[in-house]
Order: structure tokens, then C-alpha cells, then sequence
């Protein structure tokens, strides 16, 4: 029992730097090193959020060991190199029952014993500094879940953790000061929910993403002893509710989705973060155009670019110009939406930066022509919209799963509006083969309005086959 004692009483050993991983990074700095991971991943089609900070965490000796997209993403840049090589521990060491053997002869604490937070639907279990040995089975039953099981299993279990464990029990404990691992834990769960809203829409998240975001204002509430910490939590805090927001927003919660982004919003002031700031502009800009308020939509499309300007990234730039041509569309301001979408292509032309937010992985060719094409389609030009809804649903990355529905819902929905009820329900067709993944009521709600389009054409070739798989759906509620 003494030993016991004077066993968990012992200091957690510091981290050991890897020194292997820093002499890779050469002369460039932690985040042109960043840049060139970014760059890596998307040669070989993974998304990671790699940051500055990220890097350091690597060359401090925090992270231990990378997940499983770091891990391709790494041996792509340094072909012939081994983890080891990279100065990385082997990941038996660091998790699953391999490390509750390791943890049982040292006096080193779990949360010292950390992998990065998955970026992509194939990486590991998620980041948590506050695991402990009660957590080992759950996470590889996870981890299976996550890899092999369908749609509602994968966002239930991929969703348990979003209450931040440790987390949420230290914002209970006025005592307890606020740290690094309680900012990790809650950054980890704005990428969860952004991951699975990619990939299987909002309506079975939004729900069960709401405790995590009460624990995330605990914690602010807590306090933190280091002001970089405090940093971390105020902008983790408004981020998880800007998604929050958006499960909301595309579920049809329009009010709630306001009060989020509102919440948001007055987080970015309160701890002058300008990016916080201009992403809960941009966000509060395509509410409001959805919800029919166009000019609350211009106004503030136009706040966030005011507020964006000075952080330097073009591709921000370029959407916040969207978000300002939807508004100008929704006022039937032709000359207005034609100038802010011109504006959007040239920034968009400009290219990727260092300075892209990296809330804006689903930014690409394919977003610019879906937005361009609900422009369109709200000026009522219905083959110009199909046009570009085509474009979108064939550019679209495969990962988005969620999005190349909605494109291609749009896509029907131009069509049948512009008389080519045919198209329109082949459209339609390849739209209800993706619902058995996606869960948006934005989607359903688009295609229920096709339905009504196509109603008179039922004896066009392939609509009645549309109307009535359409009619089977399971009505939500």
C-alpha cells in the first residue's frame, strides 16, 4: 500500500523532445513545416488540420506518437523513414492495452502518453489527455465501430466521447484550473463533429453535440492559469458553438442556430479573435439568407469581410463574397450578386495560404460552384444553376458525402424547374441512393420540393420510379 502511495505521488515525467522530428523540419518555420504537411496530405487524399502548434507539439515530445493519417501523411513526405525514424514511439507503447501493460511498471501518467486528434474518418480513436485504464476497451471498441460499422452505430459511438470526460468533470471542481488537456479535449470535438457532419449530415447529431458545448462554457467559466490556455478555450469554445450552429442550421432549428452563432459571435469579441469573429459572420450570413432575411445576409457577409481583410487568406475572402451574393440574389439584386461573385473567383483564383482557416477544408472548387449555382437558382435562372450544380456534384471530394447530396439535390431541383423532368429524376434517383448515409433535413426538404415540381410529369421517363421510392421515405420529425 505504501508503495502504492509513493508510486502516484511521483511527478509525471516531462516529455522527451524529438529531436529526429525537428531536424527534418530543417530551416522552416513551424508553420511553413505545417503548410508543407497540408500540402502532403492532400497528394494523397487525407485531410489533417496540421498548425504551428501542432508542430511544436511534435518537436516537444508531447505527441508521442501520430494517428493514423499523420502517420501516412509523414512516411508520403519522408519516403524509406520509419516512425521510429521520425523519433516516434511505437504505438503499441502509447495506447490500447499495450499501454496499460507499459503504465502498470512506470510512474508515467496516461496523459503523457497522447496520440494527435484524428483529422479523418480512417484515423485512430480520438486525443484525450485524460484517459485512464477504464478507457482502454472502450476505445478499441470505438475504433472498430468507427472503421467497420454502419451510419447510426458510427455517429452514436464516434459521438460518446463529446461530453470531454475529464473535462467536463474538471469544470465541476472550482479548484481545478483549466489546462492544456481539457483545450485539446474540446479542440478534438469541434473536428468529431465537423468529420461526421461531412460525412453523414446534421440531423442525428445535433442533439447529442449540445453537452459538450454547456462543458465547453464550463470550462471557460473555470478559469485557466496560463493566458495562452485561456486563448485556446475561448476560441475552442466559440468554434464548437459555430458547429453547433450549423448541425442547427442545416436541420432545419433555424432559431437555435441563431442563439449558437450569436454565442459565438460574442465569444470572438469578448477575446478579440478575428478569426472566431469573421466565422461566425460568415455562418450568421447564410442563416440569415436561408431563413429569408437577405439583407441581414449582406450585411453580415460584408461585417465579416470588413473583420477578414487584414488576416491575409484570399479563400476566406472569396466564400465571405458568396455569402454576400446569396444575400444579393435573395434581394434580386442581379448587378450586386453578379459583382460578389466575380469578386469570389478572383480571390478563389488567388489561391491557397498559410493564413486559410482550417474550419475551410470543405472550401473548394466544388463549394464555389454550389454556392454559385443556389445564386442562380434563387434568380430563377434554372439552367444556368444546373450548370453549376452539376459541376459541384462532380467535383466534390468523396470524403463529403453530405455535400455531394445537396449538390446533387440542387442539381434536380434546377432541372425539374427548367423543364427537363427526366434529368431531374435521374437526379433525384442518385440523391435517395445517398440518404441511407446522410441525415439532413435541408436535403430532404429540397428534394420534397422537387417532388411537387415533378407531380404533373409523372408520365416523363424515370419520375413516377422518383415520386414513389420519394413517397416511401420515412417521414422525420
Amino acid at each position: 500500500m505504501a508503495s502504492s502511495s509513493v508510486t502516484s505521488s511521483q511527478p509525471p515525467r516531462p516529455p522527451r523532445p524529438n529531436l529526429a522530428f525537428r531536424k527534418l523540419r530543417g530551416q522552416r518555420s513551424p508553420g511553413e513545416f505545417a503548410a508543407a504537411v497540408r500540402r502532403a496530405a492532400r497528394e494523397i487524399g487525407e485531410r489533417v488540420s496540421c498548425d504551428a502548434r501542432y508542430v511544436g507539439r511534435v518537436e516537444s515530445g508531447e505527441i508521442r506518437c501520430p494517428n493514423y493519417a499523420y502517420e501516412r501523411v509523414f512516411l508520403h513526405m519522408f519516403p524509406g523513414r520509419t516512425l521510429a525514424d521520425l523519433g516516434f514511439a511505437p504505438r503499441s507503447a502509447v495506447r490500447g492495452r499495450g499501454a496499460r501493460g507499459a503504465e502498470e511498471d512506470s510512474p508515467v501518467r496516461p496523459e503523457n502518453l497522447s496520440c494527435a486528434p484524428h483529422e479523418t474518418e480512417r484515423a485512430c480513436d480520438p486525443y484525450d489527455t485524460q484517459e485512464t485504464d477504464q478507457n482502454h476497451e472502450e476505445s478499441d471498441v470505438r475504433r472498430r465501430a468507427f472503421m467497420t460499422g454502419g451510419t447510426a452505430t458510427v455517429a452514436t459511438v464516434s459521438l460518446g466521447p463529446l461530453t470531454l470526460g475529464g473535462a467536463a468533470a474538471a469544470a465541476g471542481r472550482p479548484a481545478h484550473r483549466v489546462g492544456t488537456s481539457e483545450a485539446g479535449a474540446l479542440e478534438d470535438a469541434v473536428r468529431r463533429i465537423r468529420l461526421l457532419d461531412d460525412r453523414h449530415g446534421a440531423d442525428g447529431l445535433y442533439r447529442r453535440a449540445a453537452a459538450p458545448l454547456r462543458t465547453a462554457y464550463a470550462l471557460l467559466d473555470a478559469g485557466a492559469a496560463r493566458q495562452a490556455t485561456t486563448d485556446r478555450l475561448y476560441a475552442g469554445a466559440g468554434e464548437l458553438a459555430i458547429s453547433v450552429g450549423w448541425l442547427a442550421h442545416d436541420s432545419g432549428r433555424f432559431d437555435d442556430a441563431r442563439s449558437h452563432y450569436a454565442e459565438a459571435l460574442a465569444t470572438a469579441r469578448m477575446s478579440e479573435d478575428p478569426g472566431l469573429e469573421a466565422h461566425a459572420f460568415c455562418n450568421t450570413a447564410f442563416l440569415a439568407r436561408d431563413a429569408g432575411r437577405p439583407r441581414e445576409a449582406v450585411r453580415a457577409a460584408q461585417a465579416a469581410q470588413r473583420v477578414a481583410r487584414p488576416l491575409g487568406s484570399p479563400r476566406l475572402m472569396s466564400l465571405l463574397a458568396l455569402r454576400e451574393a446569396g444575400g444579393w440574389a435573395g434581394l434580386a439584386d442581379r448587378t450586386g450578386c453578379e459583382q460578389a461573385l466575380a469578386r469570389a473567383h478572383a480571390l478563389y483564383g488567388r489561391g491557397p495560404s498559410d493564413a486559410d482557416p482550417d474550419w475551410m477544408t470543405f472550401y473548394g472548387e466544388a463549394e464555389l460552384e454550389g454556392l454559385e449555382a443556389q445564386c442562380w437558382s434563387t434568380l430563377g435562372d434554372w439552367p444556368r444553376a444546373a450548370r453549376h450544380a452539376r459541376r459541384a456534384a462532380r467535383l466534390q471530394d468523396p470524403h463529403f458525402t453530405r455535400n455531394i447530396a445537396l449538390y446533387t439535390a440542387e442539381l434536380a431541383d434546377d432541372l425539374a424547374r427548367g423543364g427537363r423532368p427526366d434529368e431531374a429524376a435521374a437526379a433525384g434517383m442518385e440523391v435517395l441512393d445517398l440518404l441511407d448515409e446522410v441525415q439532413s433535413s435541408r436535403i430532404q426538404t429540397m428534394l420534397a420540393g422537387t417532388a411537387r415540381v415533378l407531380l404533373p410529369h409523372r408520365r416523363a421517363s424515370g419520375v413516377s420510379e422518383f415520386l414513389e421510392r420519394h413517397a416511401a421515405l420515412p417521414r422525420t420529425i
